[in-house]
């Protein structure tokens, strides 16, 4: 990825990136993490970083304004490495369709390997393949 090495020289990484275009505004959206979480200051030292190298490389078409951010609390779950790392906590999942005839689950996320999660919802469980999750964040316990 590009925007790897940018990060990795501040000490972050990158957890997923966004570009989202409506009308004339596009924004390309960077989620780092760090081993002692992110701050303000870790983003604008990410963002400088990455400015850079976007500049340099230039990969996007036309106009678009840099956010660097921290996933939150509620982080999304994209690539199997962050299912990994969640294993155990409540997650919330939608399925593009419906798997054991349901399409949203609330439940506890028990594994996660290269093809799919496997949740605990209301003592069922549940294998839904990584191709067939459409959005998935982890649940804020409080």
């Amino acid at each position: 990825m590009l925007l790897e090495p940018g990060a990795r020289a501040v000490g972050f990484s990158i957890w997923s990136v966004e570009y989202i275009q409506q009308g004339g505004t596009a924004v390309l959206r960077v989620y780092i993490d760090g081993p002692d979480g992110v701050n303000i200051d870790d983003c604008a030292a990410v963002s400088w970083q990455l400015s850079g190298l976007l500049d340099v490389e230039d990969p996007l078409p036309g106009g678009y304004t840099l956010e660097v951010s921290s996933p939150g609390l509620d982080r999304p779950l994209v690539v199997p490495a962050h299912f990994q790392t969640a294993l155990g906590r409540q997650v919330k999942l939608n399925a593009y369709t419906h798997q054991l005839g349901r399409k949203r689950f609330n439940g506890q996320l028990l594994d996660a390997d290269d093809a799919k999660v496997v949740l605990e919802v209301d003592g069922e469980v549940y294998e839904i393949p990584y191709a067939e999750i459409q959005q998935a964040r982890l649940v804020v316990e409080i």
